[in-house]
């Protein structure tokens, strides 16, 4: 079964219903920035910096920004990739919301908050429109404790 956010998109009450859900979860919680994942987390993540009125930084796929950058490699079902992010966009003084559209396995989202935590930054958790449970994403992010909050789950594969 393939989940994807692409319908929740294109209605426009339902995605400020999620970024106001968003919002509402996390405020006031200190967050300077919000890290989006590539490619979906930079819809919900720059959506939900632009309500908080903070930051927001991508984490992309490896070679997409510019120099300097740091990158940290993951595991996929079927091999391995890497994420990048900007050297100057995160120091010790952020406090940080990674957000994607979806968890399944993990392997992005802990690639990130590695990323963020080896530019010194904090992370105060981890946002998710969708969780797959049975993937074991979160418990992975959780090991590393990050506070993961998803606003729906699909049992099952």
């Amino acid at each position: 079964m393939f989940r994807d956010v692409t319908t929740l998109l294109l209605d426009p009450d339902g995605l400020k219903d999620v970024i106001k859900t968003m919002t509402g979860h996390w405020a006031n919680r200190g967050i300077t920035k919000i890290v989006g994942i590539d490619a979906r987390g930079f819809i919900i993540g720059g959506a939900l910096a632009y309500d908080m009125q903070i930051g927001f930084v991508p984490v992309r796929k490896k070679g997409k920004l510019p120099p300097e950058t740091v990158s940290e490699n993951y595991v996929l079902e079927y091999g391995e990739d890497s994420l990048e992010i900007l050297k100057i966009s995160l120091d010790e003084n952020d406090c940080v919301l990674i957000v994607d559209d979806l968890i399944a396995t993990g392997g992005t989202a802990e690639a990130s908050v590695k990323l963020v935590r080896g530019l010194g930054a904090s992370v105060l958790g981890c946002a998710f429109v969708i969780d797959l449970p049975d993937l074991d994403g979160m418990d992975k992010l959780k090991a590393l404790g990050v506070e993961c909050h998803a606003l729906c789950a699909f049992e099952g594969h």
